[in-house]
């Protein structure tokens, strides 16, 4: 059995097939682990949730923002963005079975029984392992629940940011959602930064304090114990700092490529984004 991990597919069903097939990906054998944002920007949202959900056990997903967005757009409490190109995936008879499936999937996998793990954005910097399992438990039992809606409402907003001043549950549930798929930069005393996109520069440490902000896995230690992969940073064009990191997002719904990276020798492939008709 071969454990394959790919980046963010954001629609793009036809260059993740196309990668698929590159690595001879058996789902009666093998599993694929998506580091979230399945939907959105790219032309087939529809068919990568029918496919990944297909895969059934074979496939571990987590939530990245675009997809939790794309659940609160389906209860009606966010409008949808034209480029996000959701319409076909809303208007298809099967939304409300995708959707529900959508809803139950964690925003936090082990990857086999490995000590390493895969979220969307990252970890807190905030936070110890357990911490992070704790609250990703946390967040995905409300997602599941009947009143997701509820929860859904109340995802947005930047604070708070520190989470020391999380104390309720709505704060501790946005916290831990904006932790798991919106951080890049922190500020040096951890909290929560989410303005700034660019990669860090090449001299990153220095420079990066003049201006306040440090990449995550700059300021976790737990990343000092554990191995990490995550999507969510196309700038970084799968190049990172650390050497317990795997960063996957290497931008294929804006011109990239797609990467699989097999997890049994570290190897990584690519699927150059393909055009498409609009």
């Amino acid at each position: 059995m071969a454990i394959y991990l790919v980046g963010d597919v954001q629609g793009c069903y036809s260059e993740l097939k196309a990668l698929l097939k590159q690595v001879a990906f058996n789902p009666n054998a093998d599993q694929l682990y998506l580091a979230g944002d399945l939907v959105a920007r790219g032309p087939n949202s529809l068919e990568t949730l029918r496919f990944v959900k297909s895969l059934g056990q074979s496939a571990k997903v987590i939530l990245g923002n675009h997809d939790l967005h794309l659940l609160a757009v389906y209860a009606g409490l966010k409008k949808v963005k034209k480029q996000d190109k959701l319409d076909k995936l809303l208007n298809a008879h099967d939304v409300d079975e995708l959707m529900d499936w959508l809803a139950q999937q964690p925003l936090l996998q082990q990857i086999g029984n490995d000590n390493a793990y895969m979220s969307h954005a990252g970890i807190s910097p905030q936070w110890n392992l357990q911490e992070a399992i704790t609250q990703a438990k946390f967040v995905q039992q409300r997602l599941s629940a009947k009143n997701r809606n509820h929860w859904l409402s109340v995802m947005y907003g930047e604070k708070p940011n520190d989470w020391q001043q999380a104390k309720t549950e709505i704060e501790k549930f946005r916290y831990t959602i904006n932790s798991f798929t919106r951080m890049r930069y922190c500020y040096a005393n951890k909290h929560l930064e989410f303005e700034n996109k660019l990669a860090p520069k090449i001299s990153s440490s220095k420079e990066q304090l003049q201006t306040g902000l440090l990449p995550w896995y700059e300021l976790s230690t737990t990343i000092n114990e554990t191995t990490w992969v995550f999507g969510h940073w196309a700038a970084l064009m799968g190049k990172c700092s650390h050497k317990n990191i795997y960063a996957l997002d290497t931008g294929c719904v804006w011109g990239g490529h797609l990467t699989i990276l097999r997890w049994q020798d570290k190897k990584t492939f690519i699927e150059p984004a393909h055009k498409h008709s609009n």
